[in-house]
């Protein structure tokens, strides 16, 4: 029976904390927005790693759409992973002046898309919700 809180679990934890600083000091707020971490996936071996990141863009001239900041274009998010992969080298480098363990794993970035597709539900389930509650004459 495995352990409830693996090596490759802390190993993620400890990769998520470290790159979020990490992250932020290259990409500036005003230069992509707010890039947030949201998951970590160490493989069993401790060889790969991919990590999950969203992005809350700093855009204001949608400022009354709450959306605005959720949702980011396919090219604005493509261009940023692209960067963080370019960039995944000098992670994996700082990344291992503080790791203990003997190898780093290698570093993969992936746009989560999950977010968006829990806010376009929650905007279905809303407008039904809302026709439901409108009077039928």
């Amino acid at each position: 029976m495995p352990k409830e809180f693996g090596r490759n679990q802390r190993v993620a934890q400890f990769i998520k904390e470290e790159l979020s600083v990490l992250v932020q000091r290259e990409f500036p707020l005003n230069q992509h927005g707010m890039i947030t971490l949201t998951n970590v996936d160490v493989s069993s071996d401790l060889g790969s790693a991919t990590i999950y990141i969203t992005v809350l863009s700093g855009d204001s001239s949608n400022s009354n759409d709450d959306e605005s900041t959720l949702s980011t274009s396919t090219d604005v998010r493509e261009k940023l992973v692209a960067e963080l992969n370019e960039k995944k080298g000098l992670f994996r480098q700082e990344i291992s002046h503080m790791l203990t363990s003997r190898g780093v794993p290698t570093l993969r970035f992936k746009y989560d898309e999950s977010i968006e597709r829990a806010q376009r539900l929650t905007d279905i389930i809303n407008s039904v919700s809302q026709s439901d509650d409108e009077p039928s004459d």
